[in-house]
């Protein structure tokens, strides 16, 4: 057999997912939410931009929640497992997941976050609790089709600063990817990946949920390979 005369190397997993309860939890989740801003005694009542501690895991106890949180959890299982197909020795039976921060934001009025990565995890993900919809959204007078969305930076985004271009490096200028913000959706991403919610303002304030996350075998060690000692 002719060896393959291209080698597309070092893709970049991202992970789609759909709450199908959405409709019905992510209304109580924006009153949960607004509460909590509300007692929140160093919050702003009128900032344009608010970003709850990452304990929501402790400080929320709703069943509903729970169902996102679980939800969460498998989503990123299910994304993990399909990344990671090759990379691990054999099936990991009992594979844990560890919720190492959980917050929520909400933004209005062209706020935004700028260009960032996460620490200390593996995994991060954004789900969308509300937003405007998709036509008002996108018809923006100054902000536009991309007003809102989560623009992700891949790695050929590194090289375009000062590269020369032309015809034999044309696939350099794919580099980055617009998701719009759609109620219900979740997006899991590699926690090393640079990202940005983009200036957004409607109606509606943009409310999203985050999280970092770490994952581990059965036994909670991070450890892929072990090591014996001399």
């Amino acid at each position: 057999m002719e060896p393959d005369p291209l080698l597309a190397l070092w893709s970049t997993p991202l992970g789609v997912h759909h709450f199908t309860q959405a409709h019905d939890i992510n209304p109580l989740l924006v009153r949960v939410f607004r509460a909590l801003r509300a007692g929140d005694e160093r919050a702003d009542p009128a900032a344009a931009f608010y970003a709850s501690r990452d304990d929501l895991l402790q400080r929320i106890r709703l069943p509903e929640w729970g169902q996102l949180v679980r939800f969460t959890v498998d989503s990123l299982r299910q994304t993990v497992a399909l990344a990671n197909q090759g990379a691990w020795p054999e099936a990991t039976p009992g594979l844990q997941i560890a919720l190492r921060g959980i917050w929520f934001q909400i933004a209005n009025r062209g706020s935004h976050h700028d260009v960032h990565t996460h620490g200390n995890c593996s995994w991060s993900g954004v789900y969308c609790v509300q937003v405007d919809d998709d036509a008002p959204r996108q018809a923006h007078p100054l902000l536009g089709a991309p007003n809102g969305v989560t623009r992700f930076y891949g790695p050929h985004f590194n090289h375009l600063g000062g590269a020369h271009m032309d015809f034999g490096n044309a696939y350099l200028q794919s580099a980055h990817l617009d998701i719009e913000p759609l109620p219900g959706q979740l997006v899991v991403f590699p926690s090393w990946l640079p990202h940005q919610a983009m200036p957004y303002d409607g109606e509606a304030d943009r409310i999203i949920v985050s999280f970092n996350a770490s994952v581990h075998a059965a036994s909670g060690s991070d450890q892929l390979h072990g090591y014996a000692h001399a």
